[in-house]
């Protein structure tokens, strides 16, 4: 009985766990407040356009009430602000903050070296492979969330 489509599974989710944790951990002590990655996909979002918890929910796959307490979570943190839409009293339109962009540059430093180390370990070569391969795979689908085996991505 093979396993490889279980077990490839299991080594692309922790993969992912491996680097958003190591990533987090970095942040952490590099003297920014936890960040779930479910956070950094919201802020990246949001500076991509995601002006409200609708389209947020929308890009990010969630629903709009999970995507509201996000957002609730990153403007606690000050990475986020909501301002009065002009057009649209009733809206309330989200914008990344200079901490918000400053966080996100930290993080990608800290992946640029994260990815550095796997390279090291594998060679320069397998992973731009392996990179080009996944991204031959996945494409541009959305991350999904609430996905089966995406526990723990969710806000507590």
């Amino acid at each position: 009985m093979s396993r490889k489509g279980a077990d490839l599974a299991l080594l692309l989710l922790g993969g992912f766990r491996q680097l958003a944790e190591d990533a987090g951990a970095e942040l952490l002590r590099r003297g920014y407040p936890e960040l779930r990655p479910s956070q950094e996909f919201a802020m990246r979002a949001i500076a991509g356009g995601a002006d409200s918890a609708s389209e947020l929910g929308r890009r990010l796959s969630i629903s709009k009430q999970a995507a509201a307490k996000v957002i609730s979570v990153l403007e606690e943190r000050g990475y986020v602000t909501r301002m009065d839409d002009a057009k649209d009293f009733r809206r309330k339109l989200l914008t990344v903050t200079p901490l918000g962009h400053e966080v996100m540059a930290q993080g990608e430093a800290i992946f640029d070296d994260l990815r550095a180390a796997w390279a090291r370990k594998i060679g320069e070569t397998a992973l731009d492979r392996l990179q080009s391969d996944l991204s031959i795979l996945i494409g541009n689908a959305a991350v999904d969330l609430d996905a089966p085996g995406m526990t723990g991505l969710e806000e507590d």
